[in-house]
């Protein structure tokens, strides 16, 4: 069973179509890098395997179950083994780190509790823990906003490994960082993938970091799918193709 499996995912807005009949899969501890121009459909893929969209036609699985079918309490239960990393870290700057990386554990605790934010001991070692592995245990009740970008994005790693995720969707995560930092979280997130078994799905544009961190590059134009292969079979011409000349490309509007 592959930890996510697409198959003809399709999106629309309006006439256009964003995402056209994508199919592809993700497995357990595998690294995969989506790249594509901007408007080539990247993180409309990702709104729509979260569920933050709907999509139009195909199917969505997540560890087994249909994604796009589900509602309710069974879709809030099934979005728990999916963990998000974004572009803008998504952290409550006045906040501590820990308070930060607890948040996720709130679909795991019940709502009387969630709304009080009243977590046991064993979540806040399980966040402690977090912290630790991305190696901001000493930063733990520091205020958020006063750490640099690529701390802040660690921390974001540490709540979804504190949200015990089996899958991770990362748009554009290093996009606003420097490039030690962007190395280092790429670096990050794909040792956090191999040791705890976890699927991620990252969209990057910055070909050289996919090249480097993926295991395999899945490249977008127009809402589908052109290349899908290992790095090492993916050829500056064929980039060039996607892209232009740079090789890279911006990030993802509002429907990308």
């Amino acid at each position: 069973m592959h930890a996510l499996s697409l198959d003809r995912l399709t999106k629309r807005f309006g006439s256009s179509i964003a995402v056209d009949s994508v199919s592809f899969t993700v497995d357990a501890s595998e690294v995969v890098v989506l790249l594509g121009p901007s408007g080539s459909g990247k993180s409309t893929i990702f709104r729509c395997i979260s569920r933050l969209a709907r999509p139009d036609g195909g199917a969505i699985e997540v560890l087994g179950t249909r994604m796009d079918t589900l509602e309710g309490q069974r879709l809030r239960e099934q979005r728990r083994a999916v963990g998000l990393i974004f572009q803008q870290f998504n952290l409550i700057g006045r906040m501590s780190a820990i308070d930060n990386v607890l948040a996720g554990r709130l679909g795991s605790v019940s709502a009387f509790r969630a709304t009080l934010r009243a977590f046991s001991a064993a979540d806040r070692q399980l966040a402690l823990a977090a912290l630790d592995r991305v190696g901001l245990l000493d930063k733990a009740y520091q205020r958020a906003d006063s750490l640099s970008g690529g701390q802040q994005q660690r921390v974001a790693i540490a709540r979804v490994v504190a949200q015990q995720s089996r899958i991770i969707l990362a748009d554009e995560p290093v996009a606003s960082l420097d490039p030690t930092s962007a190395e280092n979280v790429l670096s990050l997130l794909t040792s956090i993938a191999r040791e705890r078994g976890i699927a991620v799905l990252c969209s990057l544009h910055q070909t050289e970091l996919a090249r480097r961190h993926a295991d395999r590059i899945i490249a977008l134009k127009h809402g589908r799918i052109v290349l899908n292969g290992p790095p090492a079979a993916v050829s500056q011409e064929q980039l060039t193709a996607i892209y232009g000349e740079t090789g890279d490309s911006d990030s993802d509007h509002a429907q990308a």
